[in-house]
């Protein structure tokens, strides 16, 4: 009797999702890295205590870890049935931060909730509320994304609504990369390239007549351009970070050596932490941190075209693109390449509420990602 073993095709598991999360950990753990030896210096001096910032940051990581462990374990698609209450939410939030008595003002601007040391930035769950309600009305079957009325104009006035109370907060950095999220989940959806690159063109239009409304804002743009025309003020921490990084060559001054942190970069652990790690870890360390953040893009983009449906398709797209481009806004800030605008970057900078929405958020990718096959 010819006994024959039944042939089996072996099972392929992706390993987008290990992947996705081996690299969010190793920025995550670089990040407490770089916030500890950025902020040891002032901590110690106005707080008495160097573990001032690094001790509340691990606190944020453990509650955004949490976040990601949760939206890792459900089903994305139960997310579709949260959309609509999550941007009302959303909405009263933002709208929150501009009453006396409950919003938070610090350094001119009106962008935080909270009670005692605890506080939120709204605009960063607007983030995700934007990628979740687009994903959601793009999704629809009886929603076409050429048609302007049932598909394009709801998503305008929802992008315009949410992006106008940001950027009357004033934060017009945050504004503006919402209303980039919006555009690429459009594009992602099918919208025609002429019609994206038109409405990109005119935004840019938009945001750099905005700019030149407000003095500040103003002088800000023109110091990109030549930050050595006031080099006390507006042009201070361009030429303090180009400093920083150049003082670190290739492989870096070596962990804690830094020198910008000793009270002449400003807002050293948080919009500029990329220039403390290219001064103490050098352009090598730099240029990982950039193409960890490019194989996020890559891979992430890979899981939205294989995504089961449509949904995770666009979700998965809006998410990485956020993420994404807000690191590299912020290091081409850094790098003086564009406007300082106070954008954090993900992973590594300073901050309760960007770490918690950044990480509940990518929790979100790596369900579809592990779902993908």
């Amino acid at each position: 009797m010819d006994v024959r073993r039944p042939t089996t095709r072996p099972i392929q598991r992706s390993v987008r999702a290990p992947v996705l999360g081996a690299l969010a950990a190793v920025l995550v753990l670089l990040g407490v890295v770089m916030v500890l030896s950025a902020a040891s210096v002032q901590d110690l001096r106005v707080h008495g205590d160097a573990w001032h910032h690094v001790r509340r940051q691990v606190v944020w990581i453990a509650v955004g870890m949490a976040g990601l462990v949760t939206m890792l374990r459900i089903d994305y698609r139960r997310l579709r049935g949260i959309a609509p209450s999550m941007l009302v939410a959303t909405i009263v939030l933002l709208v929150l931060v501009f009453v006396p008595g409950i919003g938070i003002e610090a350094n001119g601007s009106s962008r935080w909730l909270g009670a005692g040391p605890a506080t939120f930035q709204p605009s960063e769950l607007a983030k995700l509320t934007v990628i979740l309600y687009a994903a959601v009305l793009l999704s629809a079957p009886d929603r076409d994304v050429d048609d302007l009325r049932r598909t394009q104009l709801p998503l305008m006035l929802v992008l315009g609504l949410v992006g106008g109370l940001v950027y009357l907060e004033p934060d017009m950095g945050t504004a503006a990369v919402l209303v980039a999220i919006g555009a690429s989940v459009l594009f992602f959806a099918g919208l025609r390239l002429f019609v994206v690159v038109g409405g990109g063109a005119l935004g840019v239009a938009v945001l750099a007549g905005l700019a030149m409304t407000a003095g500040y804002r103003r002088q800000r743009l023109l110091s990109l351009f030549d930050p050595w025309s006031d080099p006390l003020h507006t042009g201070w921490q361009a030429i303090q970070a180009g400093v920083a990084m150049s003082n670190g060559g290739l492989w870096g001054m070596g962990l804690g050596a830094s020198r910008a942190k000793w009270g002449f970069l400003p807002y050293a652990q948080t919009d500029f932490i990329f220039a403390i790690l290219a001064e103490e870890l050098g352009f090598v360390a730099a240029l990982l941190v950039v193409l960890a953040f490019l194989a996020i893009g890559i891979i992430g983009l890979h899981t939205a075209l294989r995504a089961p449906d449509r949904f995770g398709q666009l979700l998965a797209a809006g998410i990485t693109t956020w993420i994404v481009l807000q690191a590299y806004v912020n290091v081409g800030a850094v790098l003086g390449l564009l406007p300082i605008t106070g954008i954090p970057l993900p992973f590594l900078s300073y901050g309760g509420s960007s770490m918690i929405v950044t990480l509940t958020a990518y929790g979100v990718l790596l369900n579809i990602a592990r779902q993908t096959p």
